[in-house]
């Protein structure tokens, strides 16, 4: 192993680790807050879940298919296909939340009776079942020609991610359709989103129903920048890598493998960032990751007090058997 590969599996080993550990804590601290049953906290919960399923899956397949293990022809399209599997849920959860936020301010005195928990899990559960076909669109027939010797299903090559995924899918499918389309929508609802609430903002407040409304448009705003900040980083996160991967295939320039590990590595790194950003920007998760890191330091606190208090007692046993000895 070259040492630039050996760095790159670190650093996608440490990514994963960091992934694992954030969205875990996430989902946690979502759940012990009972936010749960809110619609914009179940699809959060989605994205968490994706996120974390890219460190403990999506990341080790996709060092495993850089040229780390000899497979089948299939085996080795069935993980690069799981690999997209988990950006495209990404992508199809960031979309709903950006749906439901744009609903908030459409409709807001409907929201509560259109927009139901049964729906956002309705949701969540399109986002993982559209994902599905649209993933493995490779594995019905747009693929690159089987490698191996006679196109034997049973003969084994070294398995590459763009050895078994041609590059027109990444550009015209992934890319164009599956991610800058959905990309673009979101942002213009965004845009909607805070025109609409800037402009209600503006208005002068009469009474306290107004002033009611100024605070509640307010918490809304805090809201949606906060999931705008997430789309923002997707984007900034995953387009140098299609952009690269649109440079090669239109053979605009020559692209280097280490030129595709950074920007693999830039996009792996969006799944890791998302808690932080929760943690900095979403008041309800903040304070969940405060009452857990409290319930933390005072379960250390009583287990030091209990061993310090047993050490005690046996001091005093052992003095108290020494006194009866020499009596």
């Amino acid at each position: 192993m070259h040492a630039s590969d050996a760095v790159y599996a670190s650093l996608e080993a440490l990514i994963a680790v960091c992934c694992c550990l954030g969205n875990a804590l996430v989902i946690v601290a979502v759940w012990t807050t009972k936010s749960i049953g809110q619609p914009t906290f179940c699809l959060i919960i989605s994205l968490a879940v994706a996120d974390c399923a890219v460190g403990l899956v999506a990341i080790p397949l996709a060092v495993l298919v850089d040229g780390r293990a000899h497979t089948s022809f299939i085996a080795c399209l069935f993980i690069s296909c799981v690999v997209i599997l988990l950006t495209l849920v990404s992508i199809l959860s960031l979309m709903a939340i950006t749906v439901d936020r744009f609903l908030r301010v459409y409709i807001p005195l409907r929201y509560k009776r259109t927009v139901t928990q049964r729906h956002s899990w309705s949701a969540v559960a399109a986002c993982w079942l559209v994902a599905l076909p649209l993933s493995f669109t490779p594995m019905l027939g747009w693929h690159n020609k089987d490698p191996s010797s006679h196109g034997s299903s049973n003969a084994t090559f070294t398995c590459q991610f763009i050895t078994v995924i041609p590059m027109s899918y990444l550009v015209y499918f992934n890319f164009f359709l599956c991610t800058l389309t959905p990309l673009l929508v979101m942002s213009v609802l965004y845009g909607y989103i805070f025109c609409v609430i800037r402009g209600n903002l503006r208005e002068k407040p009469g009474n306290g129903a107004q002033a009611r409304s100024d605070i509640y448009l307010k918490k809304e705003k805090q809201l949606a920048g906060s999931l705008a900040l997430v789309l923002a980083l997707f984007a900034f996160s995953w387009i140098p890598l299609h952009v690269l991967n649109c440079v090669a295939y239109f053979e605009l320039a020559e692209v280097t493998a280490s030129a595709f590990h950074a920007g693999i590595l830039l996009s792996h790194a969006n799944s890791a960032v998302n808690p932080v950003v929760y943690a900095f920007r979403i008041r309800k998760i903040r304070m969940a990751y405060r009452k857990m890191w409290r319930r933390c330091l005072t379960c250390g606190n009583e287990l030091q007090v209990s061993q310090s208090s047993q050490t005690t007692d046996n001091n005093q046993s052992n003095s108290m058997d020494n006194v009866t000895l020499h009596a």
